[in-house]
């Protein structure tokens, strides 16, 4: 029996991990695969309920869990929260808990979406690479941020890393590589940040064990430019916790939205969270707009990551293709064509299920 922590969280989370969980029941069914989905709260929903983003019984109920699927936390009801009461607390305390070292988000450009970018055409229709962001390391988990100064007019964060975290994710986006084009971009900021010079030096180390794969360093304002003006040139991009953030939600726009962004965040074994890298969404909550595709392709994450299930895997993403190319998208994303028609989030997840039985059919 698999057991499945589900992680509604706020605004829209609830409908799309809805969404995820039907594509998910409708594929354990098809390939017999017993499974139980537990949900608890996270984020703004727990701060509701406990008083807290982050109740002990949902670290522990996660804890048992083979995989967990994650909405989205947060929203503009809990903004006056203190900063350790913050929704988004909440989902960085899970990480932590769990371990969850690497951030995998891969960037993918669909052909029916290519017109959804405001990129020129030639710019993305090649796009394929994967960004490999560190999650429990740098300014985030840094300690605790001052205000200093008899006006508290200073503030201070601190960037911290061991070199035991860097390695664990370096090594990570150096095992993924040797699955892919065997192409290493490691982003830094080397001519300013010490941590970012024994991160390069790392990156260094670890080439020496995989002498088949080439490794280019970049610093981060540099690679952000290069995420624009060329895309296709990236394979595997390595990083630290904070530019990782930010260079993925850039590369949201390669995609035409960030709801077609799924993630995945690891550890060593095979135990990992699963979500969309869109956020709560709160002013579109409950109308039947959000898209549900970046929460779906998550789900065909978790099939390859944890449970192995590669085949089925890909039966999810080519059924989510195959709906593209039919010319179905959620209003999200602009697309002004006459081929192309606006569904609401049931209908777009139940063209997706629909179009996996389908497939599943005619390989039978």
């Amino acid at each position: 029996m698999k057991i499945i922590t589900v992680l509604p969280g706020d605004g829209i989370g609830p409908e799309v991990t809805a969404s995820a969980v039907r594509v998910l029941q409708s594929v354990f069914q098809n390939s017999k695969t017993e499974v139980q989905f537990i949900e608890k709260k996270i984020g703004g929903a727990a701060i509701d309920a406990y008083g807290t983003p982050l109740p002990q019984e949902t670290i522990d109920q996660c804890k048992r869990s083979h995989a967990i699927l994650l909405g989205a936390v947060g929203g503009p009801k809990w903004n006056q929260q203190s900063m350790q009461l913050r929704p988004e607390q909440g989902l960085l305390g899970i990480r932590k808990a769990m371990g969850l070292f690497a951030n995998l988000r891969p960037v993918e450009a669909f052909q029916a979406l290519v017109d959804a970018s405001p990129l020129k055409r030639s710019f993305v229709e090649q796009v394929d690479f994967i960004i490999v962001r560190e999650l429990t390391g740098g300014l985030y988990f840094g300690r605790p941020s001052e205000r200093l100064g008899p006006n508290q007019d200073r503030v201070v964060d601190t960037l911290a890393y061991s070199r035991q975290e860097i390695q664990r994710v370096v090594e990570k986006a150096f095992q993924l590589a040797m699955k892919r084009r065997r192409k290493i971009t490691s982003i830094d900021k080397a001519n300013v940040l010490e941590s970012s010079r024994m991160w390069r030096e790392l990156v260094n180390e670890t080439s020496k064990r995989y002498p088949e794969v080439a490794v280019t360093h970049q610093l981060v304002d540099s690679a952000a430019m290069q995420l624009i003006t060329n895309p296709s040139q990236f394979d595997v991009l390595v990083t630290e916790n904070m530019f990782g953030d930010i260079l993925s939600d850039e590369a949201s726009v390669l995609t035409g939205s960030l709801g077609m962004m799924p993630s995945a965040s690891l550890r060593a074994d095979k135990v990992g969270l699963y979500e969309p890298a869109h956020g709560s969404a709160p002013d579109i909550a409950g109308q039947g707009k959000a898209n549900p595709l970046a929460t779906i392709l998550s789900a065909a994450l978790m099939l390859r990551y944890s449970f192995d299930m590669d085949r089925e895997a890909k039966q999810i993403e080519a059924a989510v293709r195959d709906v593209l190319n039919q010319g179905y998208h959620t209003s999200d994303l602009q697309i002004d064509r006459p081929d192309h028609r606006t569904v609401n989030t049931t209908e777009m997840t139940d063209r997706v299920i629909s179009a996996i039985n389908q497939n599943e059919t005619i390989h039978q």
